[in-house]
């Protein structure tokens, strides 16, 4: 008897304990999350930009600064893992050119209508009675979930009207979620840069909208009941996006509201498509099997890091070369008939940082650096920060290229006015432009936004010359490029970058001997921004762009 009584209060100890383990791990009353999405709004925005409301958010609110998004950084592969709470191995959507009808990657699970789950649809079909509803400033982020999953649908074509409208549907309708999204950011990155005043303005611009939507949620009744998240499908770095940067990878995640802790600094890793789990989570909705996205459960009271939680080993802030990187010009500069000096900026505390002038990577033997000191000819600088508890930074590099004038350097450069080219053309049926000569394999953006067709900025440009190889051996060459790039040494195609894509880089590798070998690049622009760059690496050389003392047109 005695053995029942006290196997059946271990079965009450035992249920108490899961009770109030499940109450400990769910946070309790959020009726509403509003996410506000904003495209191309990168860490660096929020924290360089006046945004009073974004700082409110997260010194009360809780933030990950380094959220990283799928690749490639383009929109609608983000856009939906945000909301599938999976990456495009899952869901199927691997670039911007995705269409119901038109795609090659199914998702791995699909709904009646053809696409993966998204949380509009789990939560519809959990809570049926559920109010949820999207507006959007991109007409893109319509194609990409289940439209009988949403009430409300609707697309405007400014930041304005889709902010005005969803303030008015959240003080109507008061939605279980409603999700927002905004793109003139990303507008202002590809028209006037990252980190441009005229992308800072638009990330300031979307504070106050951000500010208006609070004062909706708070006019509406609904505070004390919803949670708010801010999030971004992608940052930028010169022009565009769409490449392997942290610039372009990494985005900020900000949780504001019931139940959320004020002041907290996120550790766990975040990633784009943990965006959907978390919703679902603070909703109390089980997610489904195929999402891979995970929760960010630390952001509520009550609620703590992953016991299994590793963070490896933390890096210190990278020092800054001077000159340093400027929109898509790399950090070091060309220099004509003159030497260069290199000025070095330690960022962390309490550190010294060293440096090395022949490419190689700093480490604790490297020179200390103390004074600008002054560079005569072509160098790969490259720098890193040592603390005393061992801890480093990641290095970082500035390219100085040296060129005496007179020495018959450069690259002959033809232009072509193209119409949608979104591969690289036949160039034997297209017609010849302007032409100039070039110091390297780069792109001047106010030279070509002056030749230009209006409202045309598909273009393809042609440079040929001769490249100097010192020394014999095996050579790597490598394009970056936004859009499409191909690189031909001896008339053989070495690198093939084509297509239409943010920032990428692609590689190949060739035997030369000494002497001069011809060099060609191809490049191609389908529109919006673009960018060019050309590195090799050699025998005794460091991987670095194509330095304009080794380019000659004869």
């Amino acid at each position: 008897m005695l053995s029942k009584v006290l196997c059946m209060l271990s079965s009450v100890s035992l249920l108490m304990t899961a009770c109030t383990k499940s109450s400990e791990e769910k946070p309790s009353g959020i009726e509403h999350v509003i996410v506000i999405g904003v495209d191309g709004l990168s860490p660096d925005g929020i924290q360089k930009a006046e945004t009073p409301h974004l700082d409110n958010m997260v010194a009360n609110g809780s933030v990950k600064w380094n959220v990283r998004s799928v690749l490639t950084s383009s929109s609608s592969q983000n856009w939906a893992s945000m909301i599938m709470g999976a990456g495009p191995e899952q869901h199927g959507i691997i670039n911007n050119d995705w269409e119901m009808d038109d795609h090659t990657l199914p998702p791995v699970v699909e709904e009646a209508d053809g696409r993966f789950p998204t949380i509009f649809s789990i939560l519809h079909k959990s809570k049926p009675e559920a109010e949820i509803g999207t507006v959007y400033h991109w007409d893109g982020f319509g194609r990409l979930f289940q439209k009988n999953a949403v009430n409300y649908d609707k697309r405007f074509s400014t930041e304005d009207s889709t902010a005005a409208d969803f303030i008015n549907y959240i003080k109507t309708k008061k939605p279980v979620l409603g999700f927002v999204h905004f793109d003139h950011v990303d507008h202002a990155g590809h028209h006037g840069g990252h980190g441009s005043p005229e992308y800072y303005k638009a990330v300031a611009k979307a504070d106050s909208l951000i500010g208006n939507i609070l004062a909706g949620i708070r006019a509406a009744g609904i505070e004390d009941k919803t949670l708010v998240i801010v999030w971004a499908d992608h940052g930028g770095i010169g022009y565009g996006h769409g490449g392997a940067t942290p610039q372009e990878a990494e985005i900020a995640g900000i949780f504001y509201g019931k139940d959320v802790k004020k002041g907290y600094k996120i550790e766990q890793q975040v990633y784009t498509y943990d965006l959907a789990s978390t919703i679902a989570f603070a909703l109390d909705v089980q997610q489904p099997y195929a999402w891979i996205g995970r929760p960010v459960k630390p952001v509520f009271e009550g609620l703590k890091e992953p016991e299994n939680l590793w963070l490896g080993e933390k890096r210190i802030a990278s020092p800054v070369i001077y000159p340093e990187r400027k929109l898509y010009q790399q950090a070091g500069g060309l220099y004509t008939d003159q030497t260069a000096s290199v000025k070095i900026d330690t960022k962390a505390e309490n550190s010294v940082t060293r440096y090395t002038t022949d490419g190689s990577e700093p480490d604790s033997t490297s020179v200390v650096y103390k004074n600008p000191f002054t560079v005569a000819k072509t160098t790969v600088v490259k720098a890193k920060s040592f603390n005393k508890e061992g801890k480093e930074s990641l290095s970082e590099t500035a390219y100085f290229r040296l060129v005496k004038s007179g020495s018959g350097n450069g690259l002959k450069t033809s232009f072509y006015q193209g119409k949608d080219l979104n591969k690289m053309p036949d160039f034997s049926g297209m017609k010849k432009g302007k032409t100039w000569t070039s110091a390297e394999f780069t792109i001047n953006r106010d030279q070509l936004n002056a030749i230009l067709e209006k409202d045309n900025a598909s273009f393809a440009l042609r440079f040929e010359g001769f490249i100097q190889i010192d020394k014999p051996g095996k050579y790597l060459f490598a394009t970056q490029s936004d859009d499409g790039s191909k690189l031909y040494i001896d008339g053989k195609e070495v690198v093939d970058n084509d297509g239409n894509h943010g920032v990428t880089e692609a590689t190949g590798s060739m035997e030369l001997t000494a002497g001069k070998h011809p060099v060609k690049v191809e490049y191609c622009n389908n529109g919006g921004g673009f960018w060019l760059d050309a590195f090799y690496k050699g025998p005794g050389i460091a991987k670095q762009l194509i330095p304009a003392d080794k380019l000659f047109t004869e």
